[in-house]
């Protein structure tokens, strides 16, 4: 099943849920950022390329500020959330499922999660088991690069059995915890993933204190 689609219907609900101004996970990012974010990586190329490209950071954060400033309010807000919502331009690679899914299918997740697990009362959503399928396959292609920077042997843990070895060291710890939840911690949210180690507790204290996550 194609998952993202409804995903990026949930992610536009909780942005306008939450209003403009509302915190996120993102380091120094609101609402109003998330969404300028999520609108110009699909309408603007040059932007697109800032954020996968380091040296060219620049333009897409200051493309970012200053379409945010504009969207401050609830009404410009609101606007540009519906023009997220409405997808990607009709020439966009985006419209091709395959590529669609590998930008997206993360990328929405970890967003409607930055949104909701920033207020002080949240509580995890029941996931279709397809979709968290979904999730997991796509964090298994991913994790040794999410992991980089960790010293250690990385083992991700579903409850239901299925695990994959993401880093090998002669040292290792488990991840344990739902694809959803692994992919939270996998992408830095780690005082915001419920998921538990398994492990010495000296290399539990190096993983906890590792730079996980792009």
């Amino acid at each position: 099943m194609h998952f993202v689609d409804p995903s990026r219907e949930v992610l536009a609900e909780t942005l306008l849920a939450a209003g403009p101004g509302s915190p996120t996970l993102c380091a120094g990012w609101q609402t109003e950022q998330l969404a300028a974010h999520l609108y110009l990586r699909e309408h603007r190329p040059t932007v697109a390329l800032g954020i996968a490209i380091k040296p060219l950071s620049k333009v897409s954060d200051r493309a970012i500020r200053k379409l945010a400033a504009k969207s401050a309010a609830p009404e410009p807000y609101s606007a540009l959330v519906r023009a997220f919502r409405a997808g990607p331009p009709r020439l966009s690679p985006m419209q091709l499922k395959q590529v669609d899914r590998a930008a997206n299918l993360i990328e929405y997740f970890v967003h409607t999660e930055d949104v909701r697990r920033a207020s002080s009362r949240w509580a995890p959503r029941a996931l279709d088991g397809q979709y968290s399928d979904a999730l997991w396959d796509e964090l298994v292609k991913r994790a040794a690069f999410l992991y980089r920077g960790v010293d250690l042997g990385i083992i991700l843990v579903r409850p239901d059995g299925p695990r994959h070895v993401a880093r090998r060291a002669p040292v290792s710890v488990a991840v344990v915890g739902e694809p959803g939840e692994l992919l939270m911690h996998a992408h830095g949210r780690t005082r915001h993933a419920l998921v538990t180690y398994e492990g010495q507790p000296d290399a539990v204290a190096l993983l906890e204190s590792a730079e996980i996550g792009l």
